[in-house]
């Protein structure tokens, strides 16, 4: 059963795209274009740079999870960066990543995310990390569509404050 209501315009629109929260009326922003099972690669050889030494997440010369997270981010968003539309960007919000094995430096690392849920601006990426071995990372990387423009002016408001 859906449950419709309706805006002001008189037009009705079934619940899961529109809401009332305290008497006021909020539609939700839905993405054009955006599908589900696109997928991006990224490899990559691991540098001292990289290492948790450098970054600061430990004491070893392996890569760092920090590390290990920057490239699933880019990797993410750079797979669905073609589908935004202008003044588009996509920010990350939510990680939940498993770093299951040490990779030496020098070994190369291979990114691989995919794109399996969006709930309106909201985009939901299943990762696999390896490194020459095997299996290093995996898990749900999350993002959100924003306006770039707006985002960026809000972010540097905040410094004025």
């Amino acid at each position: 059963m859906l449950i419709f209501v309706r805006e002001k315009s008189g037009k009705a629109l079934p619940l899961a795209l529109s809401a009332v929260i305290y008497g006021k009326q909020y539609k939700r922003k839905t993405t054009k274009n955006m599908e589900t099972n696109i997928k991006n690669v990224k490899e990559i050889t691991v540098t001292e740079e990289m290492s948790a030494k450098a970054v600061g997440s430990g004491t070893l010369r392996v890569f760092a999870t920090p590390a290990m997270i920057a490239i699933i981010e880019e990797t993410a968003w750079r797979s669905v960066a073609g589908s935004l539309e202008e003044g588009q960007s996509t920010v990350g919000t939510k990680l939940d990543i498993s770093h299951v094995a040490p990779t030496p430096i020098g070994m190369k690392v291979k990114c691989e995310t995919e794109l399996t849920e969006v709930d309106g601006r909201r985009l939901v990426f299943n990762v696999n990390v390896y490194d020459e071995t095997g299996l290093i990372g995996k898990g749900t990387h999350e993002r959100f569509i924003i306006n770039a423009e707006k985002f960026q002016a809000k972010t540097d408001a905040k410094a004025s404050k």
